[in-house]
């Protein structure tokens, strides 16, 4: 009788030739599609020498990598924010050009009114060009910052008012009619109380964005930090490889660090002076400018109400007043610059000058003498006020050109030399990747 045959629990039957194709392998063969299978083959790898070999080259590889990188990035925004301080800056000055222009030709358009009737022919050409200098800088200005354009375009179009009415008051003052003084009275109203304001708003805007693009301006010692790190990293790795191959020296790892060692003093150098050359712009030419046009504007207003307490003939006390504050104002500022050694003092001395000769004027108006006041106030000699005005408007305006030119000169070759010294850096970087790979995989070859 044939019986089937029972397969006890638990007992496999295994074929003569093995394990049948696809079948699970028996409890002692190794898991091959393990998860661990991987990691333990990887730590296999790094026990033996050749597997050390390849994890120095990749740490070398990454740390000058790295350094490259990160000195690229710290030259370029070094660069990016002197650049924008000088643009910055260049906004501000041209802001308050803008404000220099109007309150100078408000100051020539009261002068000119003294006079009566017809004005001079030079004092009307020289308001006339102050005016189109402000109106052509008001739309320049409102084109090259967004940010401006708004409160400069509500200067431009105040600008038409005011000139609008000073028009209204020369002809009045031509024809002798006392309501021409109203008329320039309420276009000064306008260019201080809406005109002005609004000007000095925006360059307190832009003097944030500068102090914002200073601040902007890192040191560079950071990178040096990075440097360091590579550095550390070429070094161990070839005192490692010496120790492991019995060689003093690698080739590749060598001139390698030798390139980061260089480049990396070098460039953290560079850095270090741009940095230091946009913190002496700040201190130095940049400050002189500001204190220069500020003391002009200054001045020019105070001019304003010299022609004013006299237009108001014995009723101007409180212009008179706004002349002392504006001039007091105006020469300490220049004196603070003149003390720290941005200015050379030839301005503030030209404004006591000036402000010398308007006692003189005071003197002879309180005297009862407003006659000849408003002669001395006029006249156009070489000891006249006039003529001591002049010239401290000459002086001012050449400290503000010279130090703006020298702000945005300096400013650009600081930004210059920021952006090769990330350049060089990335370079080098790279190169000592380079090196680095190559040195390492000299002794990887003497493995096969």
């Amino acid at each position: 009788m044939t019986t089937t045959p029972v397969r006890p629990a638990g007992q496999q039957i295994v074929p003569a030739g093995g394990p049948a194709p696809g079948s699970a392998p028996g409890p002692a063969g190794a898991p091959t599609g393990a998860p661990g299978a991987g990691v333990s083959r990887a730590r296999g790898a790094l026990r033996r020498t050749p597997g050390k070999l390849r994890l120095v080259m990749a740490l070398c590889v990454l740390a000058a990598v790295a350094l490259g990188v990160l000195g690229f990035q710290a030259g370029s925004v070094q660069s990016r924010a002197l650049e924008a301080a000088s643009k910055d800056t260049a906004q501000l000055v041209g802001v308050q050009e803008v404000r220099n222009a109007l309150v100078a030709a408000d100051a020539t358009a009261t002068g000119a009114f003294l006079v009566g009737g017809l004005e001079p022919a030079d004092q009307r050409a020289r308001y006339d060009d102050l005016v189109d200098q402000a109106a052509s800088g008001l739309a320049t200005l409102s084109g090259s910052n967004e940010g401006d354009a708004e409160l400069l375009g509500q200067v431009a179009a105040d600008l038409t008012v005011y000139t609008g009415l000073v028009e209204q008051a020369r002809a009045n003052n031509r024809q002798g009619f006392p309501v021409g003084s109203a008329y320039l009275d309420q276009a000064s109203t306008i260019l201080r109380e809406q005109m002005l304001p609004a000007l000095d708003e925006v360059v307190l805007d832009d003097a944030d964005r500068v102090a914002a693009d200073f601040s902007g301006v890192r040191n560079a010692l950071w990178v040096l930090a990075g440097g360091l790190v590579a550095l550390a990293v070429l070094v161990v790795s070839q005192v490692w490889l010496a120790r492991r191959t019995h060689r003093v020296l690698n080739v590749g790892l060598a001139v390698a660090t030798a390139v980061v060692l260089v480049v990396g003093i070098v460039s953290t150098v560079l850095l270090a002076q741009a940095s230091s050359r946009a913190q002496d712009v700040r201190t130095g030419p940049y400050a002189a400018t500001l204190a220069a046009s500020q003391a002009y504007s200054l001045a020019n207003d105070a001019k304003s109400m010299e022609a004013f307490t006299l237009i108001k003939r014995g009723s101007g006390q409180a212009y008179e007043e706004a002349f002392v504050t504006a001039t007091d104002d105006a020469t300490s500022r220049l004196d603070t610059a003149a003390s720290e050694g941005i200015l050379d003092g030839s301005t503030a001395q030209a404004l006591d000058a000036w402000v010398t000769r308007h006692a003189d004027i005071r003197a002879l108006d309180d005297a009862g003498q407003w006659d000849d006041a408003v002669a001395l106030a006029t006249a156009t000699d070489p000891e006249s006020p006039n003529a001591a005005f002049d010239a401290f408007s000459a002086s001012a305006r050449d400290d503000i050109e010279t130090n703006a030119a020298a702000t945005s000169e300096r400013l650009d070759g600081a930004a210059t030399t920021a952006t090769v010294a990330g350049w060089l850096l990335l370079v080098a970087g790279l190169i000592a990747a380079l090196l680095a790979w190559r040195g390492v995989t000299a002794r990887l070859e003497e493995y096969r």
